[in-house]
């Protein structure tokens, strides 16, 4: 029986009404912070997962794992592609025609990087013939002059599919009226919506026709690869380039968009460890508790002493009152959060509908949703935390309440 005295006398305390309505205030405050604390915790990690999440798969979906070049250009891009695929870790390799330019229709001008692409090859490099909203990859014929655009690209030009666009590139022709900028008419053909900054910055149309606008011939501006693993990008890129020998270069993706996965990364550190702290101070609550129900429980401790508890089952009390304590806010807490995590994106579009608002402006920022997943690792870890933490600080009190003399107490009672 005496096994079980501190498991069943520390739930009755839990249950207890308690005569000092403060302690039972106390109480309430630290079930309710390691709650908030735990549920905050979850849901802000899902949110960053989400993010995380979707810089891999839609940005980087977009923009290539790692980019071959050559100094002077590839012609046999064919050969070198078939190569560069027999490796190990790269899965696809399309080429490409980068060109910085301006488009310009009606007295709008905007500027954005048009990649020349090979339809049938760019699929396997890139994600954009899933995120279609009009048209295909397949209506870019080379000699037709087509062009597929970003959605807010497209918006902020005012055109669709069929409408004529103006793209006017850095290099100069030389007239006899002068010096020129070189332009050239193009038929939208596509729009594309990836939800990202991407959307406003790119356009894609025919290699061939990228090749006779900026008079490359048959030379491409360079291989795009996707590799099995990103994160192994810059480790592969150089190997690559070690392999093929002077005159070629790799540029990876982390020198156009590493940052912003660094600054992602951080973010969920700093912000993880913040909300940390508050599940800390909500944790250590149950050490102010815990101390005045030790005091307010003196003569029971006296009473167990002398009908033979030992201090270990006195200790044990007070520890599994707290606990419980602790347990039961972890517990609301986990349920909390991961409701909250699965449901946050509809959350805030109900809000931006009702309210007519937009939290995340994908001028501003690189999506245009809030993304959420849940990863129950990160619950798991969260969990784990919570009740470490519980447990410290169940220590102290129960060390105190072992401390007690029963004859020192039983004296004046």
């Amino acid at each position: 029986m005496l096994d079980r005295l501190p498991l069943l006398i520390g739930l009755r305390y839990v249950r207890a009404k308690r005569r000092n309505h403060f302690i039972s205030f106390i109480s309430l405050t630290s079930m309710l912070g390691l709650m908030l604390g735990v549920a905050v915790l979850i849901l802000v990690l899902s949110v960053m997962n989400g993010f995380d999440h979707e810089l891999r798969t839609r940005i980087l979906g977009m923009v290539p794992h790692t980019k071959i070049e050559s100094r002077s250009g590839l012609v046999e891009w064919q050969a070198l592609a078939e190569r560069l695929t027999a490796r190990e870790r790269v899965i696809g390799a399309a080429p490409y025609v980068e060109q910085q330019g301006m488009f310009s229709v009606g007295g709008r001008n905007e500027g954005a990087m048009v990649n020349g692409i090979e339809p049938d090859w760019e699929q396997r490099v890139s994600i954009i013939d899933e995120h279609m909203r009009v048209g295909s990859l397949d209506d870019l014929k080379p000699g037709e002059w087509h062009v597929v655009l970003g959605s807010i690209l497209a918006n902020r030009l005012g055109v669709g599919v069929g409408d004529r666009v103006t793209l006017l590139v850095p290099e100069a022709s030389i007239t006899p009226a002068g010096v020129f900028p070189r332009l050239k008419r193009f038929t939208v053909s596509g729009i594309f919506s990836v939800g990202a900054d991407l959307d406003a910055s790119l356009a894609y149309a025919h290699i061939e026709d990228m090749q006779a606008l900026a008079r490359l011939g048959d030379t491409v501006g360079g291989l795009r690869l996707e590799l099995d693993d990103l994160f192994a990008a810059g480790s592969e890129t150089r190997a690559i380039v070690n392999e093929l020998g002077p005159g070629y270069r790799g540029i990876d993706w982390t020198y156009s968009h590493g940052n912003l996965f660094q600054a992602i990364q951080m973010e969920k550190r700093m912000i993880a460890l913040l909300l940390t702290v508050i599940i800390a101070v909500a944790a250590f609550n149950i050490v102010s508790t815990l101390v005045m129900v030790v005091t307010d429980k003196h003569a029971d401790i006296a009473i167990l002493r002398t009908i033979g508890a030992t201090p270990r089952s006195i200790m044990g009390i007070f520890m599994v009152q707290g606990l419980a304590i602790g347990a039961i806010g972890i517990a609301v807490g986990v349920a909390l959060g991961i409701v909250l995590a699965l449901t946050v994106a509809d959350l805030i579009g109900w809000v931006e509908s009702v309210f007519g608002i937009q939290f995340l402006d994908a001028g501003v920022y690189f999506i245009s949703d809030l993304p959420s997943r849940l990863h129950w690792d990160d619950v798991r870890n969260i969990v784990a935390a919570a009740f470490g933490l519980t447990f410290l600080s169940t220590l102290y009190p129960a060390w105190r309440a072992a401390r007690v003399q029963p004859a020192e107490v039983l004296r004046y009672e």
